[in-house]
């Protein structure tokens, strides 16, 4: 029996080191049979997953192409999770598997993009676009509605997804985008284990001896633990390994993943609450402040990043995952809970 190829990227990182991690010590045993490599970059990282036994394909940076390329021509699925926001990569990916789909035309080739409900926010600070709408991944218009939104405003993010979607139907690669909302929790993978917006909100509030949140915080977005991402994964993984292409691709391709809803000015407070208790901060007052500040403080003076991720509205209802078997275990209270747990990760890294 010929073991199905994976290759995955972004392993150093929190999304693909969970990933990683889920699938190697899944029960399920068409997981265990997966012969999976991983995609990194040439440094003393790569010699650690040889090191537990995988095969690994090393190369300078995201901008190698032809490296890049070269390593998806060696698999049957690709599960890229390195980086939304490089548009080029992506397309190499898919272009490699198309050169193995030329090569071996009975190959059974899968692309799973990782992906953001950014790409849906409104711009309710800067007033540039109203969206009041709740997405659910069964609505048939997603991709027309994406490629819309791109036409008013371009956004890397977005902008990769379309080509996703593209460079999928001129190679003949089935692609699947999963969107997620916030991703929180401390993961499981064996480099980065903390995610990204919420941590930029901790380190700003110990440096400014205070958590802020922008405008009124009444933007609200949803959320997903890790574990129950790095679930998703897997059924979406083993929906294609089996047979049963249930998961939708293409134009129809898009998976979000939310489990619960919050707003901006929560975050805020659930913030303060963990840096009053870890006693990084001096009480729980939260400020208001403004996009172009935050924008400064948290993303390198990106006010569109900022805005579309830290302040915006991105409702989405995931109910294809769920018609596949998807079942996420955490709750609102773990949500709660991982601020402190995030915010002590952050302190290991910070000097007191």
């Amino acid at each position: 029996m010929t073991m199905t190829k994976i290759l995955i990227t972004g392993v150093t990182g929190y999304i693909g080191g969970s990933i990683l991690s889920y699938l190697q010590s899944s029960a399920n045993q068409t997981t265990r049979d997966l012969e999976i490599s991983v995609l990194v970059r040439n440094d003393s990282r790569a010699e650690y997953f040889s090191s537990i036994g995988l095969k690994v394909h090393t190369i300078q940076d995201l901008d190698d192409l032809d490296a890049i390329k070269a390593a998806a021509s060696e698999h049957d699925v690709v599960i890229h999770t390195a980086s939304g926001y490089h548009t080029a990569s992506a397309r190499a990916l898919i272009q490699g598997l198309g050169i193995r789909k030329k090569l071996k035309q009975d190959a059974d080739l899968y692309y799973i993009h990782t992906s953001g409900t950014s790409n849906l926010a409104d711009r309710p600070i800067s007033q540039t676009y109203a969206e009041s709408r709740t997405f659910s991944d069964k609505d048939s218009d997603i991709y027309d509605y994406i490629k819309k939104r791109e036409v008013i405003e371009p956004y890397a993010q977005r902008t990769t997804d379309l080509v996703v979607v593209e460079t999928g139907k001129e190679e003949g690669v089935p692609t699947t985008i999963i969107m997620s909302p916030t991703i929180y929790g401390v993961g499981s993978g064996k480099f980065n284990r903390i995610t990204i917006q919420y941590p930029l909100q901790m380190k700003s509030a110990i440096a400014s001896g205070r958590a802020e949140y922008v405008g009124d915080g009444r933007g609200v977005w949803d959320f997903v633990h890790i574990l129950d991402l790095a679930q998703l994964y897997e059924i979406v993984l083993l929906d294609r390994i089996k047979g049963r292409r249930a998961v939708p691709v293409g134009e129809k391709g898009y998976i979000f993943s939310g489990t619960g809803t919050f707003a901006w000015k929560d975050v805020a407070q659930w913030i303060a609450k963990a840096g009053v208790q870890l006693g990084r901060l001096n009480d729980t007052e939260t400020k208001s402040i403004s996009l172009e500040e935050a924008a400064d403080k948290w993303v390198r003076g990106d006010k569109q990043l900022c805005e579309l991720g830290f302040a915006s509205n991105a409702r989405s209802r995931a109910e294809i995952g769920k018609e596949l078997g998807w079942k996420p275990t955490k709750t609102k209270a773990d949500w709660e809970r991982s601020f402190f747990e995030e915010f002590e990760e952050i302190l290991k890294t910070i000097p007191k």
